[in-house]
Formats: structure tokens, C-alpha cells, sequence
């Protein structure tokens, strides 16, 4: 009995209702687990993770000198969300692209946004992700997020928020595409009896968002994934999902623009490109346009791009959007440009530039999260209640000197799931990132996405950089939950109807 001594604790727990009671869409891996020994999830967690390995999943971490690659770490007890609730992210989710896309249409246009003083023009000026060569940009189908990742929390009370969205080149659906091939022969037998909704037609469904970006009238349009190469943190994602597409991988220095168009280098010469799939930062694809030190990207793309005669997602400015301030006014971007109220809410939100949040962050520093406007990947973060005292007056002074890149919020009660660490089983904080495919008909999103998890006891930190892993995310049908809980009904009272015989015996 694996879960005998397992307490949730006072947060929200992802498999749990109480210490000994099962959620009822978790009551059958639950079961499962409880008739294995500890020695024998460890020899499965084993299993996975050199599966993995086989498999080459990994990332990489600039500041690591010990090395440049790692396993990306990975526990065999997943996050498990009914699918009457995933509807309901679902929802929230495309509401939230949807406006998110109208306000990038929006402020590389005409600013209405702006001059009706939803939004401040200096925040907008001010911003590192918003580029001034993009005004104007009609990109493809009217669509500049494509494929984005969202991540969401889930707090004490079970209510989900949208943590920060993530439009520029999200990364991650690698390793949620490789769990789930991982999880499939760590537990067959669960696989066989609950009715997890898929996600191995991602890649597909990639590949038809990006085709449909192609130039009217081109019969076999050409895409290629975009990568800065082999040093990139995310380089095994950028192949794998090439591999998964059918397309090319290609760097920067194997394309050149020629007679007006993006040409790959081939050994038969030159070949069209029509599509590219960028997981480079947009002020690394064109030094013509953007940094001129750059070696990554390809001289003049962006006259080629601004012409239609290529498509790029993500199109390029949408860092826009993933910035931390700016990402406190989506609730008045949707009431704006849909005139609905936010069905997934940002979390309370601090803006230090304003002169009295500022008073108030600074004054409450050993209780709130401060985050950088424009940084990334859990870095340019202070936990306040975690932090010594000298950390919490070094991000003081950083607030003061430059308000405009820093915003606050509460130390949420992050949800947390059952995690091996060593030989017990421990509740460990975690997050959700969504994969979402914005296509010229509908917006898709992966069911489940990747849950991260802080794989340290007590850690509020998931990125990986610092040291967290990953969980495979099941989504599981209705019926299945109904089903279960009524057999777990009939197997209660089957066992009381034995007890009662019994004793009538007896």
C-alpha cells in the first residue's frame, strides 16, 4: 500500500481528496499502484528514464559547466484531470488566444487599443518583445500565434490561473509526446482500461497548421523547421518535431535569400522554402532588420516575409505578448476585443511601475513572487518567502532603479501530485503548460500538455533550468469516471454485504 502514509497536506492535490480517498478519475491507478512494491516502481521509474535516455530527450543548460546535455528528469506517477474539466480550460484557453491574437493584430496596426487608453503607449513602447520593423505586418490567415504554451496553475482551492503565456517559441510538447510513449509500457494495463483521450496526432496537426500559412496556388508547399543549432537549450525538440513533420531541419547559414525568395541549399541546388517553423528569437532571424551581430538568421528574410512570399510562425513581434506586464492587461484586452469577462483569470498582479503597487511590493517583499518583465525559464525570479534577507534588498534596489521590468503576486498554494523521491512517494509542486495550435479554420489544443513539477520536497521552482522534471498529463473521458465510481459503489457494497453475512454467521 504505497499510498497508506500519504498525506495531501492543506493543498490542493491532483490525485487525492483526502489522505486514503482517490479523486474518481485517479481510483484506478491508485489501485495499480498500491499492488506494486516500492522496489518495483522504482525498477519502472528506472525503466522510463533510461528509456529516455534511448530516446535522446534532452535539454540543455547554458550556465551548467559540468556539461552541457541532460536527461530531462521525469516521474512515472502522472497528473491525471477529468475531461469535463479540461473542457473548461479548453474554453478559457481559446478565449484568451483569440484576443491575444486580435491585440497583436491590433498593435502592429492601427493602436486602437492604445488611443481608447486600455493600455499605455509607454508600456507598449517600452516593451523588449515589441518591434518596431513588424507595424504594419499582415502575416498569413491573419494569425500570428500559431503554437503557443500556456502555462496554468491550479491553487489551495482548485482554481486554475494563467501563470504567463508563452507566444514567442514555446517549447516543451517534445517531452509530452515522449511520456506518453514512455508511459504507455510503464503501466499497460492501466492504458488498457481508462479511456485517456490521445496526443500522439500533435505533430500532425502541426504540420497542417504550417502548410496552410504556404502562399496561395503552390501545389506541394515546402516547410522547415528553423533552429539556432546544436548548443540550443531545446535543440533534441527542434529535430524530433522536424522528424515527427517530415520536414528538414535547418539552420540559419543553409538558407539565403535568392530572385526574391527564401532558397535552402540542397545538394541539387537551390530549393524554395515556404513555411519555416522558427525556434529562433526574432532579434537573432534577420540582422538586416533586427541585430546586426547576428549569425543565426538570414539576411533580408524579413523583406521576403513582409512581401508574402514566406510564412513564419510564430510570426515575428509576438514577443509582445509574452511580456510580464503586459500579460497583466489580457482581462481588458478580452473585454476589449471580445467584450466577454475572462473565463481563465491571470493571477493578482502587482505592477511595480505604478508608483503605490510599488510601495506596496517593496513593503511585502518576504511574501510575494517578483518576477522580470522579460525574462524566462524561472530566472530574474525572487521567491519572497523563500529568500534570505540580502536577496530580498538586492530585488529592492533592482525595482527601484528600473519599476517598468518588474511585477509581484501572491505566493499561490501551488497543487501538488504524488512524486518518487528516493523510496517514498511525496506531494511536489506542479504546473501545467497546454500546447495550442491556432489553424486557419479552429483552434486546437493538445489534450493535457506538460506538466512540470519541482522535484525537490518544498520547491515551488518546475523549470527545468532549476532543477525540475516533468509528469505525462491524462485527460480521461467522462464515462470512464462514471463508470469507476460506480464500480467502486458496487465493490463498497458488495464488501459490507460480505461483512454483514459474516457476522450473521458468526
Amino acid at each position: 500500500m504505497q499510498f497508506e502514509q500519504y498525506n495531501p497536506g492543506e493543498f490542493y492535490d491532483e490525485l487525492f481528496v483526502a489522505q486514503g480517498k482517490p479523486r474518481p478519475e485517479a481510483a484506478l491507478l491508485i489501485d495499480r499502484i498500491n499492488s506494486l512494491s516500492i522496489e518495483e516502481l522504482q525498477q519502472r521509474q528506472k525503466a522510463a528514464q533510461q528509456a529516455l535516455f534511448k530516446l535522446g530527450v534532452t535539454f540543455n543548460v547554458y550556465s551548467d559547466d559540468q556539461g552541457t546535455e541532460r536527461i530531462l528528469p521525469f516521474d512515472i506517477i502522472p497528473r491525471i484531470l477529468p475531461a469535463q474539466e479540461w473542457e473548461q480550460l479548453e474554453r478559457g484557453l481559446k478565449q484568451r488566444i483569440h484576443a491575444l491574437n486580435l491585440f497583436l493584430t491590433d498593435i502592429y496596426g492601427d493602436q486602437k487599443i492604445i488611443q481608447d487608453g486600455v493600455i499605455p503607449a509607454e508600456l507598449i513602447q517600452s516593451a523588449s518583445g515589441f518591434l518596431k520593423p513588424c507595424m504594419g505586418l499582415k502575416p498569413s490567415q491573419g494569425i500570428w500565434c500559431h503554437i503557443t504554451g500556456t502555462d496554468l496553475v491550479r491553487d489551495g482551492d482548485g482554481q486554475w490561473y494563467v501563470l504567463e503565456d508563452n507566444l514567442r517559441c514555446p517549447s516543451g510538447v517534445s517531452y509530452v509526446l515522449e511520456n506518453r510513449r514512455v508511459m504507455k509500457s510503464t503501466f499497460p494495463i492501466v492504458f488498457n482500461q481508462m479511456a485517456i483521450m490521445p496526443v500522439d496526432d500533435y505533430a500532425s496537426k502541426l504540420l497542417d497548421t504550417l502548410l496552410d500559412l504556404a502562399p496561395s496556388g503552390l501545389p506541394d508547399p515546402t516547410v522547415v523547421v528553423l533552429t539556432p543549432g546544436i548548443y540550443n537549450s531545446a535543440y533534441f525538440e527542434h529535430s524530433f518535431l522536424a522528424q515527427q513533420m517530415g520536414v528538414e531541419l535547418v539552420e540559419g547559414r543553409d538558407l539565403v535569400i535568392a530572385d526574391g525568395y527564401l532558397q535552402m541549399r540542397t545538394t541539387k541546388g537551390l530549393k524554395r522554402v515556404d513555411v519555416i517553423y522558427r525556434r529562433v528569437d526574432d532579434e537573432f532571424i534577420d540582422p538586416l532588420a533586427f541585430r546586426p551581430d547576428s549569425l543565426l538568421g538570414i539576411p533580408g528574410l524579413m523583406e521576403v516575409y513582409r512581401a508574402g512570399r514566406v510564412a513564419i510562425a510564430n510570426a515575428l513581434g509576438t514577443g509582445v505578448a509574452d511580456d510580464k506586464v503586459i500579460y497583466a492587461y489580457v482581462p481588458q484586452m478580452i473585454k476589449y476585443y471580445l467584450g466577454e469577462e475572462q473565463l481563465l483569470p491571470n493571477v493578482p498582479t502587482y505592477l511595480c511601475w505604478e508608483p503605490e503597487q510599488q510601495d506596496y511590493v517593496l513593503s511585502h517583499l518576504d511574501q510575494l513572487v517578483v518576477k522580470s518583465a522579460s525574462e524566462s525559464g524561472g530566472y530574474g525570479m525572487l521567491v519572497g518567502p523563500h529568500a534570505t534577507p540580502d536577496q530580498r534588498a538586492d530585488f529592492a534596489d533592482r525595482i527601484t532603479a528600473n519599476p517598468r521590468n518588474y511585477i509581484a503576486q501572491p505566493t499561490l498554494k501551488l497543487s501538488r501530485v504524488p512524486t518518487l523521491l528516493g523510496d517514498r512517494l511525496e506531494p511536489c509542486h506542479v504546473d501545467l503548460r497546454p500546447y495550442i495550435l491556432y489553424g486557419k479554420d479552429d483552434i486546437y489544443i493538445n489534450p493535457g500538455g506538460l506538466t512540470r513539477v519541482a522535484m525537490r520536497k518544498g520547491s515551488l521552482v518546475v523549470n527545468s533550468s532549476q532543477g525540475g522534471g516533468s509528469k505525462d498529463t491524462w485527460v480521461v473521458a467522462q464515462n470512464l469516471i462514471q463508470m469507476q465510481t460506480l464500480l467502486q459503489g458496487q465493490s463498497q457494497i458488495q464488501s459490507q454485504h460480505g461483512q454483514t453475512q459474516s457476522q450473521t454467521q458468526s
